[in-house]
């Protein structure tokens, strides 16, 4: 038997063909040269180590080769025995096998058995063993592992079993390296979701496992799982699928009544078709139902299909599509299609209602690795006005409250040529759920041309008015739709659609005036074509006047002129070094600009506003177009602009920084106003104040607006061309102002985890926050209503920091236009979320008008973090969308129909 030291920690293994009788001859030499010699069982006894000389031949190493067998591989040199004729033996391994051990690594070459001690590992083809213990058994092929026991009798290292990706974590095991069949006692293996503990599992091949005894379950704690499911009796196939008998849940290691005669679960990487159960509930107006069942179609890798429908037992019925797609690199998206045909009561009754409803939602990206030169996205959200409003499957109290829904579909593309031309196509869509108006634009196609500098030298320093003038070329084209929800998608939406193009040309330049103002003076032409004009006449029969459409093209041309100067004037006021502000500086940009536009009055004619002839009034036939008419008064107005910024420096709360903090103070303050000097009266226009600032580290916005009219208003409330101030008031009359403060705060600010975004929320129309309450799929309730689940684990039984966060909105506006000096706005919205302990999360969303003396839309929030699993409950105890939702279900994906939904579903009267 021949022993290895335990420092051999990798040796390969390599056998010699067969031992012939030179063997024998050269051991009896041997004996009788040199004589007796000690023999040691163990290790040889520890000799000082000689200095090895420059020309000794190194120590051969010893493997162990597929025979089975052990030897020294020969050091390269030239060998003059003669190579024996016998063939070798077949091998018995398919491979080498290389391991290593901390206490020791024992080969029997006379059993063929090899033995591995304290922390062994083993490994063979595809196979990786660790263990406490490792025995293999070359003449078997049979390899067994176990588990050692520390001093205090606690089993440590347990074997971990490796073949390609499955991994098996068992007590013991024993497995034949030729049949590829294994026993395994008390085996963990992780697959996906699931993780699953078996008593006794038999591996037949590669690909399937039986399992006795067994537990399967998605508790990150296999020892010790909060819940899982019992059988005696289970297929398992890695990567592919897990075929039970009869199992029976398990809650804290108490049996429930729930049991199933069988079940299958997919165990792939890749997407798997299959059922989506639906959840039941039950509403008054409209009886037992069945929401949120369909089928999932997993079509490919690169996109896939839902598809969902709710039934009402009065015969209200839903249906939904939603696909999502991507390809890396190019693009990604997501299309729904929703549908509700709903009927309110029954049949008879005198609230009987029927009505459909539908929303179309696409969203596309596309990856701008794959060309820059060009770009395509999408974000669509269309269908019924009265949507989200009317749904029973939305539960999105900010998309209720919006009142526009909007979409865009754009294509942009630059061509590199000298100069560069750019070329954009975009259609637009504007729906005002109210008064159900929709605006479209099927496209809107702009080209443009970049600025050439025909005057510009070749070394490219512009500097002088001259060097500096430039010119481009714009091109505007629409087709735009007018109509309302009842004639969307049919064709009488195209009766008033309008197409019409706009070219325009600027000629700029800009230049220093006493080297520190700044000036530039453009001229800008414009030409607009239309391929519909009208032409106004009045009609005896009606006795009204009436517009006839004219079809064919026409055109009209304005130009206009422009001219501004402005400068930066900086001004600091210092405190002292000393002083906790130290100086506060202003930073003033005062601006003047002029502007003329000619009289365009060869494109307009009169007609008769009465039956008598006597009453002319002037039209121009391009009203109605979509770029504006020419001007038929001439106007000359000079602008006034003071934009206005004011930071300070204070000493900074660090005693180890050395300079001074920079705080802003006001951000923005303007002023503008203008005189017309072509004006018979009037001259003046309005004051417009507005400005901004950020406080508390830049976590509040304020913003401030307000119009100051410098002239008084008669007994009806209209301006008249008296100065207010000469009519008993003040100089200015401040006819309208807003406010609005916003704020959000939190106890991760600074450590750089920012608050999930509620992106679905915000694509319905409502608001990325949950200022408004937070956004309930009911498709799928297994997301977290306050966002991401926090993973730390807290070792201390409590912790006084706990997560929270705050969302406060302040809006309040005046106005006073005809004397009527009333707040007509004066509300206040907040939103706050805390975490109670590690486990529990509540929520309160609500606010109050002081115009109206109400309380606002409120929402109660809690939810319980149940480890593998998740409960939840919010309720919106009064108002329009009186509702609460009760759900409690497992996390993981593979087994979210393991749940219980509970939900009132608000009795909407259909509108």
């Amino acid at each position: 038997m021949a022993v290895q030291k335990s420092s051999h920690i990798f040796t390969k293994i390599v056998l010699k063909p067969l031992r012939t009788n030179l063997f024998y001859i050269v051991l009896l030499a041997y004996f009788l040269t040199i004589g007796s010699t000690q023999l040691y069982s163990q290790e040889l006894p520890k000799k000082s180590q000689p200095i090895p000389s420059n020309n000794q031949t190194p120590k051969p190493e010893k493997e162990i080769s597929p025979d089975g067998k052990i030897e020294e591989v020969p050091i390269t040199k030239t060998d003059t025995i003669k190579i024996d004729s016998l063939k070798n033996k077949k091998s018995t391994l398919e491979g080498k096998v290389k391991y290593k051990a901390k206490n020791y690594a024992k080969f029997d070459q006379k059993k063929q058995i090899l033995t591995l001690n304290d922390e062994a590992e083993l490994f063979y083809l595809d196979y990786e063993l660790k263990a406490g213990v490792i025995v293999y058994d070359y003449k078997k092929n049979e390899v067994y592992a176990g588990r050692l026991k520390d001093s205090t009798g606690k089993y440590i290292q347990l074997p971990v079993f490796k073949q390609g990706a499955n991994v098996i974590e068992p007590d013991s095991i024993r497995f034949n390296t030729v049949t590829k069949r294994a026993i395994v006692f008390n085996s963990r293996t992780e697959q996906q979701d699931f993780r699953i503990k078996a008593d006794i599992t038999k591996k037949e091949n590669d690909s399937v496992y039986f399992m006795k005894g067994a537990r399967f379950t998605t508790s990150k704690d296999i020892e010790n799982p909060e819940y899982y499911f019992y059988t005696n009796k289970v297929k398992f196939v890695p990567g592919k699928k897990v075929v039970v008998g009869g199992t029976n849940m398990v809650i804290a290691d108490v049996p429930t009544p729930l049991f199933l005669p069988f079940a299958f679960f997919p165990m792939t990487d890749k997407s798997r078709s299959g059922i989506i159960i639906p959840n039941y509930n039950y509403t008054s107006q409209r009886g037992y139902t069945l929401q949120n069942g369909g089928y999932y179609f997993a079509l490919s890798d690169n996109y896939d299909l839902a598809v969902l429908g709710d039934y009402y037992t009065n015969g209200s019925y839903g249906l939904r599509f939603e696909s999502r797609y991507a390809k890396m690199y190019k693009f990604s998206g997501n299309v729904n299609i929703r549908f509700e045909n709903l009927i309110n009561s029954e049949r008879g009754y005198p609230d009987y209602a029927k009505t459909s409803i539908y929303n179309i939602q696409w969203s596309h990206a596309k990856d701008g690795k794959s060309n820059p030169n060009s770009r395509f996205s999408a974000s669509v959200n269309l269908g019924s006005s009265r949507y989200y409003q009317q749904s029973l499957n939305q539960v999105n109290v900010g998309s209720n409250l919006n009142n526009t829904l909007s979409s865009s579909i754009s294509y942009s593309t630059s061509f590199q040529t000298v100069p560069a031309v750019n070329l954009s196509l975009t259609a637009t869509h504007s729906q005002n759920t109210q008064t159900q108006e929709i605006n479209m634009t099927l496209p809107t196609l702009q080209a443009s041309v970049d600025r050439i500098f025909p005057f510009a030298p070749k070394d490219g320093v512009k500097k002088g008015f001259f060097k500096n003038i430039n010119l481009q070329y714009n091109l505007r084209g629409e087709n735009r739709i007018k109509t309302n929800d009842s004639l969307f998608f049919k064709s009488e939406m195209f009766d008033t659609a309008l197409a019409g193009f706009q070219h325009s040309i600027p000629l700029s330049t800009n230049f220093k005036i006493f080297k520190y103002f700044s000036a530039s003076t453009s001229f800008n032409y414009q030409e607009t074509w239309q391929f519909k004009t009208i032409r106004k006449q009045f009609n005896p029969l009606e006795n009204a006047v009436e517009n006839i459409d004219v079809n064919g093209f026409d055109a009209f041309r304005t130009y206009s002129f422009s001219n501004s100067v402005g400068t930066t004037i900086y001004g600091t006021f210092n405190f002292g070094e000393d002083k906790k502000i130290k100086s506060i500086r202003h930073v003033m940009r005062p601006a003047i600009s002029h502007s003329y536009t000619p009289s365009f009055d060869k494109y307009y004619d009169t007609y008769a506003a009465d039956g008598s002839g006597t009453m002319i009034k002037d039209y121009t036939r391009f009203e109605g177009g979509l770029f504006g008419i020419p001007g038929k008064n001439y106007s000359n107005n000079i602008g006034f602009n003071l934009s206005n910024t004011f930071e300070a420096k204070v000493t900074d709360r660090d005693s180890t920084k050395t300079e001074p903090k920079k705080i802003m103070l006001i951000n923005n303050l303007n002023f503008s106003t203008s005189y017309d000097m072509a004006a018979d009266s009037l001259r003046w226009a309005p004051v417009r104040m507005s400005g901004g600032t950020q406080l508390f580290k830049q976590k509040m916005n304020v913003n401030f607006a307000a119009t100051l009219d410098p002239y008084a208003i008669d007994n009806n409330g209209r301006r008249i061309d008296v100065f207010n101030i000469n009519n008993g008031g003040s100089l200015f009359r401040m006819s309208s102002a807003n406010m609005n403060i916003g704020y959000s705060i939190a106890s991760t600010d600074g450590d750089g985890k920012d608050k999930k975004k509620n992106e679905q929320g915000a694509r319905n129309g409502g608001r990325e926050d949950d200022l408004f309450g937070s956004n309930a799929d009911l498709s799928d309730r297994r997301e977290s209503q306050f966002g991401e689940d926090d993973e730390e684990s807290f070792s201390e039984f409590y912790k006084s920091e706990l997560p929270w966060d705050i969302t406060f909105a302040y809006s309040l506006t005046y106005s006073n236009a005809a004397r009527e000096s009333e707040i007509v706005n004066n509300s206040v919205m907040i939103s706050a979320n805390t975490s109670l302990t590690t486990k529990w999360k509540v929520g309160v969303s609500t606010g109050y008008d002081f115009v109206q003396r109400g309380v606002t839309f409120t929402q109660l929030r809690l939810e319980r973090d149940l480890l593998s699993w998740r409960m939840d409950f919010n309720w919106v105890p009064f108002g329009d969308y009186t509702y609460w939702g009760f759900f409690i279900g497992i996390k993981a994906s593979v087994l979210s129909d393991v749940k219980w939904d509970k939900r009132s579903i608000p009795d909407r009267t259909l509108r």
